[in-house]
């Protein structure tokens, strides 16, 4: 071996040591130690020399990138040996779905070794954090590590915020009109219905700010929010309802037309000794409430009564009339019709009867 780069570190009858520095993949070969002795005795080793990857670069970033547009975004590392491994990182999370390409040197040992990021930039991209990071044997578990930043522009995103969700007569209202876009929107610009606001005195705008003081029911309708930057404009509507202080002071109960109310009513009776209060009439729970009338159920018994007592009567009568035959003379009593007097009556009579009286039959 002549080479100034390889040095005589140790020479004796038992061991022969060298050294290399600055290798280079030159050294990589078979190395032979030779003893000469009768016969020669060798020894051999084969070296191999990683080649050490080059710092990665990111390329395909131009900056700003409008939102919607397709990035395309290429890793590059040179002088691998074996070839390296590259991967994708975004916001600390690894990206999946690359595109890897290995290419051979021209020195046919080394290896140039590339991947590319594809995707649609969107706002939420806008600050993420792109690295792309080289692993390989040679560089003992530290890999090396090519960060990009991204920028999107985006049109400004546009929200309403109102301080009073139920606002009424004579109360204020604030609308804030939050607006976030890159670059940052210009002042925003209120509208009412499509025009000017009508009343500035009691509309007061202060930056993204609209207040509303003593609202009445002339303040209803459609309030637009616009803001716009380089990008693009955008804008979002809040409907505003302002309502009545006495429909939400007294609200109203309807009720059914088929609802039916059950009223009871209380007398309170004195004597002179004790003093009460005890219910003496209830109403009929199936009575619409207001419906005055006498007890039906007393009039109902006292009715009753009459009927039966009648029958009782008829029955009875019935039953002496059907038992009674007629009346009829007997014979002594015929003497009497001619007879002018007593005496010649006694006189006439069948039978020398004195005593004669009238006799009855009755069926029994």
């Amino acid at each position: 071996l002549r080479d100034n780069r390889i040095e005589l570190v140790r020479a004796s009858w038992h061991e022969l040591s060298i050294s290399v520095s600055d290798v280079s993949l030159s050294d990589e070969g078979q190395y032979t130690c030779s003893l000469f002795t009768m016969p020669v005795k060798t020894s051999k080793a084969f070296l191999t020399v990683l080649g050490v990857p080059e710092k990665p670069q990111i390329t395909g970033f131009s900056s700003p990138v409008m939102e919607g547009e397709r990035m395309q975004l290429t890793c590059k590392t040179s002088g691998s040996k074996p070839a390296a491994d590259i991967r994708w990182f975004k916001n600390d999370k690894e990206v999946k779905d690359v595109k890897y390409l290995k290419e051979e040197d021209a020195n046919r040992k080394t290896f140039t070794v590339s991947s590319t990021l594809d995707f649609l930039a969107d706002r939420s991209d806008d600050g993420a954090v792109v690295s792309c990071r080289v692993d390989h044997e040679s560089l003992n578990s530290t890999p090396q590590i090519a960060m990009q930043v991204l920028e999107i522009h985006y049109t400004p995103l546009v929200k309403i915020i109102s301080s009073n969700s139920w606002p009424e007569e004579g109360q204020s209202i604030i609308l804030t009109c939050e607006s976030k876009g890159k670059p940052v929107p210009e002042p925003v610009l209120w509208t009412k219905d499509g025009g000017e606001l009508p009343d500035p005195e009691r509309m007061v705008v202060n930056g993204r700010v609209l207040s509303i003081s003593f609202l009445n029911k002339t303040d209803n309708g459609t309030y637009r929010c616009e803001a716009k930057n380089p990008i693009g404009r955008n804008s979002t509507e809040y409907v505003l309802i302002v309502h009545d202080v006495f429909n939400t002071l007294l609200p109203t109960t309807v009720i059914p037309s088929l609802t039916t109310a059950t009223v009871t009513t209380t007398v309170a009776l004195t004597t002179s000794t004790t003093t009460s209060a005890t219910p003496i009439s209830t109403r009929d729970p199936n009575a619409l409430a207001g419906q005055t009338g006498p007890d039906h159920a007393l009039i109902g018994g006292v009715v009753a009564v009459v009927v039966f007592v009648t029958l009782c009567s008829i029955i009875l009568l019935g039953r002496y009339l059907a038992r009674h035959k007629g009346t009829y003379l007997t014979n002594e009593a015929k003497g009497a019709e001619d007879a002018p007097d007593a005496d010649t009556a006694i006189i006439n009579a069948e039978g020398s009867q004195v005593n004669a009286e009238e006799k009855k039959e009755y069926f029994i």
